[in-house]
């Protein structure tokens, strides 16, 4: 096990906070976290894989410890996000690398495969959708809201950044809500607490449709390339269903799917286990 560090990086002026850990000589996996979390969210699984790769998990713009620009200097879009990671990963200079990719990371780094795809040498997506099947009801107010962006279906979706429903992100589909360390979400309430970070949330639940439109081009890259793709799934996830992880196999006939009896954070109660996969798909 190694020491992992805690790190800031000038990414043309915008600062990104990430965490390190690992032997630069090995393969690098590029950590990618989700809504509304930060790479804290990686906490347990980098210990498991500090021994077998090279690991990179930076803040995604707007969360965590990463910069948060007011929304008049900086446009909180999936597009700048990944725009932003490219640079990222150029300045600390990581030429290629795997994704890990959760939730939001998915869009962010399909976008950085679909720029570079030289760059990209697997793909491990846990609860990481790239098809409309995947997409559960819980999609629904927010759905409503890119078909009609009044005030009212806007605020409707403010319900989404409560401390009860982060909670609920986490505990739910979990057998034993006990093992789950409150840690992940109070300290994701804590960082929505800053002025205009729900406002900011709110921007990327609307920008989120243009996620969807790309879907198409996520699998035309899927299909040319045909990346090594380790698909581990919390089966009881409120917003990306099973049929998402299953979906890859239309595209990519290689692909491992593997399913888990949790809820859309697994690394909260399946780290080891998922360490343990990645490791094996990574090997063959």
């Amino acid at each position: 096990m190694s020491t992992t560090f805690y790190r800031n990086a000038d990414v043309d002026g915008f600062k990104i906070f990430y965490r390190e850990a690992g032997d630069v000589q090995k393969p690098t996996l590029l950590l990618l976290h989700g809504f509304p979390t930060s790479s804290h969210m990686f906490r347990d699984l980098i210990p498991h894989l500090s021994a077998h790769f090279h690991l990179v998990a930076p803040d995604l713009p707007g969360f965590g410890l990463s910069a948060l620009p007011p929304r008049e200097q900086f446009t909180y879009s999936f597009e700048n996000l990944a725009n932003v990671i490219a640079r990222f990963t150029e300045i600390i200079g990581i030429k290629k690398y795997a994704i890990y990719v959760f939730d939001y990371g998915a869009p962010v780094g399909f976008r950085l495969a679909l720029a570079h795809p030289e760059r990209i040498t697997g793909i491990v997506s846990q609860n990481g959708n790239a098809y409309e099947e995947g997409l559960a009801e819980g999609w629904d107010p927010i759905q409503r809201y890119w078909r009609e962006p009044t005030d009212s279906n806007r605020q409707a979706i403010r319900q989404l950044l409560t401390p009860a429903s982060f909670r609920w992100q986490y505990e739910h589909g979990v057998a034993d809500t006990s093992v789950i360390s409150p840690d992940g979400s109070e300290l994701d309430i804590w960082f929505m607490q800053r002025p205009g970070a729900d406002e900011i949330q709110l921007d990327l639940f609307f920008d989120y449709a243009n996620n969807v439109a790309l879907y198409p081009d996520f699998q035309r890259y899927f299909r040319e390339y045909q990346p090594k793709l380790l698909a581990i799934w919390g089966r009881n996830d409120p917003f990306f269903l099973p049929a998402g992880a299953g979906a890859y196999k239309r595209d990519l006939p290689n692909a491992e799917v593997q399913m888990l009896e949790t809820g859309h954070f697994a690394l909260d109660t399946h780290a080891e286990t998922i360490a343990r996969a990645i490791i094996d798909f990574m090997a063959d």
